[in-house]
């Protein structure tokens, strides 16, 4: 006999049960907590669709299925459960890609469903037949592929179960005719793992480092946010009186208002973070990967300090002295070491103990210095960007300084937004001015650096914490990506913020033409109707920013109308043509013509 829960939308069955696979696959989902899923429907998985409703979980329909992997990401990055994408096998499912690589390098638990073509007709070239396995091996911790419609809640809820424990997305491959049929199946519930601090030793080890510290510095990683672990992080580092920075693009891993937060590291990020990293003899990686691309030098400054001690502290053991060379490697849970840790130097006197007031007033004294710095950095000051500027006064009036504007929208965010960014110049310029007090605040393509990630991002974010203000950034390339998914938020009632910054070209790729190719330009322009009359075409609001003492309230009057009336707006941000810093200066070179006909481009 079997027995159901009270709710009969959300009811999970019990006991060896017979069903369909399809029953057993929708049971599965809900047992796992499912409640919402992104993607385009499909005849593939039309009969478990079917039950979807009936069950309590909502499918939301997307204009493009890299769109419904971005949502699924940004579900689960602020609710801290899975998000969960679906689609059509064949192209529907190669759509997905891009999104589940960019999830992969966020450590997402992300579950890509991938109705696959029938058995009976695989390897025949039928109909949107491919084989579906192998695009996502690089970039998912788990692949099952349902080999007999009996196993189809065992491998359904091992995906979700891995996708968990493993940290990143995982891929449950079902041929669709697997859907059908009569079997017995009992459905699993969940399995999660409980996480401890480390091994005794390690954090033993690395306690009695910091005792001997002198400028211990913490750097706050994405761990820190996915173990919800910034209270512990801040006991940490209050009891070393230490510095803390945001490992690359994990700005909403320490809150702001904190008096040793520092900012974040890597590309574009605080100066004032880097200076006071580069003093330490001893460095905390809390939850942190040390991924290259966030530990580069900027600003003109090589920071990462030569000779410090590293304690590197991670949930997945491969990361460890992966990156950088460590001196204590922990593998556990951000959250439990830390407290761990703090427990350990509670009793104990600290070296770092009599320079407490000292370093505390050089840390405040280089924040200082930073804000100013950011304050009086209203535009780009190379020689290209002035040329630029100049032009564009004289050909089409007094347009809007990227940073400038950067400042204004930091100036006027509200309280407890969430902020997505896409892959882009000015994007990449506005991590010098994205601050937030509490996790899971911020989202951003992470190492893989897609376009077309900030606007679909950010919905399936609201669509998890609809309480919350939502807020996109996208330069006018990215933009052009993914800007049809306005539509999605505003056919099913999930009302965002879009700051589109139209500069009308590739930023990015066009500073390397500036820098290293004599201002070469090939293929960089970007002439555009106006966005904001394009999202009016799409029922969202419009709204066009041409002067600097604009932008701050369009902002407020953008957020206001997706609070209170449930409406997306999309506010198009008329820039110079200026260019901050290259991502990668290392990564090019000048070039190099052996060809006589190519001599004169050099």
């Amino acid at each position: 006999m079997s027995e159901k829960q009270t709710d009969a939308s959300r009811a999970v069955v019990t006991g060896v049960q017979k069903m369909t696979p399809s029953e057993a696959f929708v049971e599965t989902l809900v047992a796992n907590g499912v409640t919402d899923m992104f993607g385009i429907m499909g005849s593939a998985f039309m009969d478990a669709m079917d039950i979807f409703a009936p069950a309590g979980i909502r499918l939301i329909p997307v204009v493009h299925e890299q769109g419904a992997g971005h949502m699924a990401d940004g579900y689960a990055r602020v609710s801290g459960r899975h998000g969960v994408v679906i689609g059509q096998n064949g192209p529907g499912i190669s759509n997905c890609v891009t999104a589940i690589a960019a999830a992969y390098w966020a450590h997402s638990p992300v579950v890509i469903v991938t109705p696959e073509a029938g058995t009976m007709g695989t390897g025949l070239g039928g109909f949107q037949e491919a084989n579906q396995l192998p695009m996502f091996q690089e970039f998912t911790k788990y692949q099952a592929h349902v080999n007999n419609p009996k196993r189809m809640a065992e491998y359904t809820g091992r995906a979700f179960d891995r996708a968990m424990s493993e940290i990143g997305p995982t891929q449950l491959n079902i041929p669709r005719d697997h859907f059908y049929g009569e079997i017995e199946a009992e459905i699993p519930q969940p399995s999660r793992l409980d996480r401890g601090p480390g091994g005794e030793q390690s954090l033993n080890d690395a306690a009695e480092l910091l005792a001997t510290a002198e400028f211990p510095v913490i750097i706050s990683g994405g761990g820190v946010v996915m173990a919800d672990a910034v209270e512990e992080c801040k006991a940490l580092a209050e009891r070393l009186g230490a510095p803390v920075v945001n490992s690359y693009l994990h700005n909403d891993s320490f809150p702001a208002s904190h008096p040793q937060w520092c900012g974040p590291l890597g590309y574009q990020g605080s100066k004032a973070a880097m200076k006071l990293i580069s003093q330490a003899d001893v460095v905390i990686a809390l939850g942190s990967r040390l991924g290259p691309f966030g530990t580069l030098p900027q600003h003109g400054m090589d920071y990462w300090p030569k000779n410090a001690k590293i304690i590197q502290i991670d949930a997945d053991h491969k990361m460890l002295g992966l990156v950088k060379k460590i001196t204590v490697g922990i593998c556990g849970d951000a959250k439990a070491a830390a407290s761990a840790l703090t427990e350990r130097l509670a009793e104990k006197t600290l070296a770092c103990d009599a320079t407490r007031a000292e370093r505390a007033a050089k840390t405040q004294a280089e924040k200082d210095a930073w804000e100013r710095e950011l304050s009086d950095w209203t535009h780009e000051t190379d020689p290209f960007s002035l040329d630029m500027i100049a032009e564009q006064e004289r050909e089409e009036g007094d347009w809007l300084h990227p940073r400038e504007v950067l400042r204004e929208l930091e100036k006027a965010m509200p309280p407890r937004v969430m902020v997505s960014t896409d892959i882009g110049n000015i994007n990449s310029v506005a991590n010098s001015y994205l601050r937030f007090e509490e996790p899971r605040s911020f989202f951003a393509p992470m190492s893989f650096g897609n376009c077309g990630y900030a606007l679909p991002t950010i919905i399936g974010a609201k669509a998890a914490a609809m309480d919350r203000p939502a807020i996109a950034y996208a330069g006018d390339g990215a933009w052009g990506m993914s800007m049809g998914e306005v539509m999605t938020a505003v056919r099913h009632d999930i009302p965002v913020t879009a700051v589109v910054f139209h500069n009308r070209q590739w930023g990015a790729e066009k500073k390397n033409q500036v820098d290293f190719y004599n201002r070469r330009f090939v293929a960089g322009e970007l002439e555009s109707e106006s966005f904001a009359g394009i999202a009016q075409a799409m029922g969202a609001d419009g709204i066009v920013v041409e002067k600097l003492d604009d932008v701050g309230p369009a902002l407020r009057q953008a957020v206001d109308a997706q609070m209170n009336q449930g409406r997306t707006t999309v506010i198009e941000i008329m820039c110079t043509r200026e260019l901050g810093d290259p991502f990668r200066r290392d990564a090019l070179s000048k070039p190099v013509r052996f060809l006589e006909k190519y001599q004169d481009y050099v």
